[in-house]
């Protein structure tokens, strides 16, 4: 059977239904965040083909909302929790780790070849030589942008930065919006400054910021929102960007009234067909030459929960979904990159940009919120966004980072 909570749902209440879920024996109960339209999809085709397979297993399927689920899976965890969740690579699933919350599933991979059908994937699922979930996508992060409205301009797809803030002096000029953006939810803002802080300082450094290692007031860091500046002070961005979501963002772009988008990969399976002839993606420009290029390259998992009832059924079901032919069809639907290497993604003129981006890339990095420790990226991303609002703040708004940095790592 296949339940489905409804978006909104209080934190109360989805704990209940959780509560109530999981106690069930022989039900097999998933909690996913899997709520846009494309994924919803594809997940329901995932399930009901897991329900073909393996007929004696029941399957009780809880939809959530993305921010919603982000504050409740807390809850589940450390009370009763359903038998697989969906979550994130990287620090993400690390912070859960450490504090015993995710199954080792090290067994799973070694019996069914993952460590090498998921070599490239395996740092991302490994903390201390165990692997503690499954990986099924991943995506790059670019510029999504209107062909048409450059073509207009005679703008040229930015390489540089300064041929990036060119061209958007000239979109304002002629009344379009630059840049389009909903810091509603606020790792939008922090997309941003992973592409700024990697292409101005490194990936190294930036991992070494995540990992509380170098502080907020450190004139590099500084050095980053210096080069910000030249979009934000002269307005480059939506107005009044705090009140939207990122999906509130979008027909902004749909509608020729903003030209560029920065945005994971996910964004492009939201095209109409009217409107993706018009759509076209590039890479964050360079900054500095010297510095290699590094890509933001989140990846989306599965998990058990240490204290979840139905184990087994739960890794017939990550072994399921770690399927080449299985990961193909999700990422299919979701125009994303599956993580299987033996599993194909989908001919697409954005995923065949993003694979050979990816490919070609210095390295990755899971995403700011996904790389730093959760109180972190908290503040992190509050101090970016309020950055964007408020530019003169900056200094104020990097002194407040760092108090929580030293906090947050003991500095």
């Amino acid at each position: 059977m296949r339940t489905l909570a409804n978006k909104g749902l209080s934190v109360l209440c989805s704990l209940f239904l959780l509560l109530s879920g999981s106690a069930v024996s022989g039900t097999l109960v998933i909690n996913s965040d899997a709520s846009d339209p494309a994924p919803k999809k594809a997940w329901a085709e995932v399930i009901e083909k897991f329900e073909q397979e393996y007929p004696d297993i029941d399957v009780k399927y809880n939809l959530y909302d993305h921010e919603a689920y982000k504050t409740t899976i807390r809850n589940w965890l450390v009370t009763s929790p359903p038998d697989v969740v969906f979550w994130y690579a990287g620090n993400r699933m690390k912070t859960f780790v450490d504090r015993g919350l995710f199954e080792d599933v090290s067994g799973l991979w070694k019996d069914n070849g993952m460590l090498e059908d998921f070599s490239s994937a395996k740092p991302a699922m490994t903390v201390d030589g165990k692997q503690y979930g499954v990986p099924y996508t991943y995506y790059q992060w670019g510029i999504y942008y209107r062909k048409d409205v450059f073509a207009k301009y005679g703008i040229a797809v930015p390489k540089t930065w300064d041929e990036l803030v060119a061209a958007a002096k000239k979109l304002e000029e002629n009344g379009v919006t630059p840049f389009t953006i909903g810091t509603k939810y606020l790792w939008t803002a922090a997309g941003w400054f992973d592409y700024l802080n990697m292409r101005v300082n490194g990936l190294d450094f930036h991992i070494d910021l995540m990992d509380g290692k170098i502080p907020y007031t450190d004139p590099r860091v500084k050095a980053v929102f210096e080069k910000w500046n030249e979009l934000v002070v002269p307005g480059y961005y939506l107005d009044n960007h705090a009140s939207y979501s990122w999906q509130e963002a979008q027909p902004f772009l749909y509608n020729g009234d903003a030209a560029m988008y920065l945005m994971g990969n996910f964004l492009a399976a939201n095209f109409t067909d009217e409107v993706r002839p018009n759509m076209g993606f590039f890479q964050f420009p360079v900054i500095d030459p010297n510095v290699p290029m590094a890509e933001d390259a989140p990846m989306d998992t599965l998990h058990i929960p240490s204290k979840a009832k139905n184990k087994e059924d739960a890794k017939t079901f990550l072994a399921f979904v770690a399927r080449p032919e299985i990961q193909t069809m999700i990422n299919e639907s979701m125009l994303q990159i599956p993580t299987n290497n033996k599993a194909t993604p989908k001919d697409d003129e954005y995923l065949n940009a993003g694979v050979i981006m990816l490919g070609e890339a210095a390295g990755t990095a899971q995403f700011y919120d996904r790389d730093t420790d959760p109180a972190m990226a908290k503040e992190g991303m509050k101090g970016f966004q309020q950055y964007m609002v408020h530019p003169d703040r900056i200094d104020k708004i990097l002194e407040k980072l760092e108090k929580t940095r030293q906090r947050t790592f003991k500095q």
